[in-house]
Formats: structure tokens, sequence, C-alpha cells
């Protein structure tokens, strides 16, 4: 009897250790799983050609700065839409007004890699003139009716309409916080990159595992066969549906970065954007939250397409994707009549002259995208 009262003394010990073994595994894996809702967010740094007040640079900033489970690591500023040193100083009086001067801005590169205001005007006199120059364009052309200041140099901070900044930019380069980043929290950040790609491909070419260490790069640019809309925005898609003014600002700096060893990369083109529109109607529902981000919004959004918001919703809410396709892409860098223009292959069937297959985005819920955008511009 003793030696059967120790056998099950023994199986009752043992079975406890397997109770609490279970219990205890059952418990930290609780934790995880509380730490991942509550805790963890998803990094990212905004990369974009912020200019500003107006129009679709800064409002997908700011969708990013309100969404609850993102962790903004800073603002990387290249020229683009507006030159640097005005899109830097648009962002820091951005963030001060909304009350987010927590965010670092840091300064990117002024001038593409190798395109120049010289060899575009060259261009031009062969094949003809292009649409929209962004910060080299000269005219604005009669169709678009926004706020634009008087044409100026690299050098020149017009007078701002929402006032000057007190802020500064934070210390070092665009190129070298996107390694440090990527290097300190390595297989966590995303780079939501809005504008041309010239701050990427220095980052890529002075740190070669600065692509795959990010978790991915959702990018601005490109474009397929746009359906082009009935507005004057969408006119020079009509004629020449190839070009898009992300990929011909810096082409060379699109064709690396488009080459480059990312562990996933989603593309946003400018066909789907061609729907949409930030219309009056949307405004007048984000003024009405009157926080400081939504005052802010009213008083200075113009009716634009819905460009770069489209690119930071897709990355926040990807739900709102209709379409999307595995292509091949790249950038026509001959210098010719398609300088700058979208190349593209099916999926498989690609030249393997360093293209890679990408996630790109041709079709978007309308609806969801702009209940989106007034959700999180609305927000205290």
């Amino acid at each position: 009897m003793e030696l059967e009262q120790r056998a099950c003394n023994v199986l009752e010990w043992g079975m406890a250790l397997r109770i609490g073994r279970f219990v205890f595994l059952a418990f930290v894996s609780g934790l995880m799983v509380v730490g991942s809702l509550f805790g963890a967010k998803r990094k990212v740094i905004i990369d974009q050609d912020a200019f500003g007040p107006g129009g679709p640079n800064l409002q997908p900033i700011i969708m990013v700065l309100q969404s609850s489970d993102v962790e903004v690591l800073g603002i990387t500023v290249e020229s683009g839409d507006g030159w640097q040193k005005e899109n830097v100083a648009h962002t820091l009086r951005m963030l001060e007004l909304i009350g987010r001067s927590d965010i670092p801005v840091v300064v990117g590169a002024t001038f593409p890699l190798v395109n120049t205001a010289e060899s575009t005007k060259r261009w031009e006199a062969r094949y003809g003139k292009l649409f929209y120059k962004g910060a080299w364009t000269e005219e604005w052309p009669p169709e678009v009716q926004v706020r634009r200041p008087v044409v100026h140099g690299p050098e020149v901070v017009p007078p701002m309409i929402e006032g000057e900044p007190m802020l500064k930019p934070a210390a070092g380069t665009a190129t070298d916080f996107l390694i440090q980043k990527v290097r300190e929290f390595p297989g966590e950040v995303t780079i939501l990159a809005l504008g041309p790609c010239t701050n990427l491909a220095l980052a890529c070419r002075l740190d070669d595992s600065f692509a795959a260490g990010a978790k991915e790069l959702v990018l601005m640019g490109g474009s397929f066969n746009p359906r082009a809309a009935d507005n004057a925005f969408a006119l020079e898609y009509l004629y020449t549906p190839r070009l898009e003014f992300n990929f011909r600002w810096d082409p060379e700096a699109a064709h690396i970065v488009l080459n480059a060893p990312w562990r996933h990369l989603t593309l946003i083109p400018v066909d789907p954007t061609t729907k949409t529109l930030l219309s009056r109607e949307m405004i007048d529902r984000i003024a009405a939250a009157s926080t400081p981000v939504s005052k802010y919004v009213a008083k200075y959004a113009e009716s634009f397409p819905l460009w770069d918001e489209l690119g930071a919703a897709v990355w926040l809410q990807p739900e709102i994707v209709v379409r999307r396709e595995a292509v091949a892409v790249d950038v026509d860098i001959d210098h010719g009549a398609g300088y700058g223009n979208t190349l593209s292959w099916p999926g498989g069937k690609r030249p393997g002259l360093g293209e890679r297959d990408i996630d790109v985005i041709f079709d978007i819920d309308g609806a969801k995208l702009n209940h989106l955008v007034v959700d999180l511009l609305s927000r205290p």
C-alpha cells in the first residue's frame, strides 16, 4: 500500500507540474497577445516632398500621425513639388500648429541625382512641354487654379501664409536618419515614400543593407494606364499615360529604389487616384470637428485629387484596395522621349536586368478612402 501511495503522489506531482507549465505558458502567451494589442505600434518613416500648406503633401502626413497604432519615427523631406528648404519649413510649421512638435523633421536632398532644370528644358525643346515640373515649373497651367508662390530658387523660402516656424529641423541628413533607424529596428520599419525617391536612393547607395533591413517600402509613384478624370489635374494623363511626376523628377533615383532588395514593395501609381478628390463637402465635415488638426486642414486644404492621401491610406487600411497585381516595374532612364516613364512587364516575365515583381495597387474603394480621410483628419 505504501508503494502504491508513493506512485500516486508521483503521478499527482507530475500532473501538477504539467498543469502549472500549461498555465504558465498560457499566461506568457496572454501577455504577448496583450502586448501586441495594446503596446506594439507599427514603426514608420515618412519620406515626402512636403510642400504646403494646402494640397496633398502634408495631409497624408497628418493622417499617419493621427493613427493610434502607428509610431512615426520621423519625417524626411526632399525637393519635388517645392524646394527642400521650403518644404521643411511648411512641415515644421504644420507640426507646430497641430501640436506635434515631438516628431523629428530631417533635411534631405535638394536636387535629383542626375536630372536638372537645364536638362529638362533641353528635353522639352525636343519632345514638348511637360504639364507639371514641380519646383521647376515657371508658369502654372491656367487650368490649375491653386495657390503657389512666385517662381524662386532652392535657397529661398517665400513668406508663408501659415506663419514662420519656430521649430528647427533635426540634426543630420535624411539619408543618415533612414539608415540609422533601419539599423536600430531591423525588420520593423516601414518606409512610406510619397515623394521623389532621391533620399531613398542615396540611402540604398550608402548602405547596401538598408533596403533589405527595412520591413517594407510603400511607394507613391509611376503610372500605367490611368483613366483620366474630368478635371484639370488629369489632363496630362490623356496624352502621356506612363508619365508621373515623382518618377520624372528623379528617374535615376526611382530606378535604384525599384531594383533594391526590399522585403516587400507596394507601389501606388496614379491609376487609382484619378477618381479621387478632396471635395468641399469633405473639408466642411473635417472642419466641423473643431480640433487643432481639423482647423489646420479647413484653413489651408484645397480640392486636389487624393494622391498622397491614398498612398498613406493603403498602408494604414489595406482593405480599401479592390485590385492589386504582381507586376515587374522599372523606369526609363535613357534620356530620350520616354525619360522618366514607367516601364512594366507581367509578373514573372521581366527582362531580368534587375527588375523585380512588386505589389501594384490598381483600384481602391473610393467611399472607404473618403471615410478614412475624413475620420483621421477629424480626430482630436
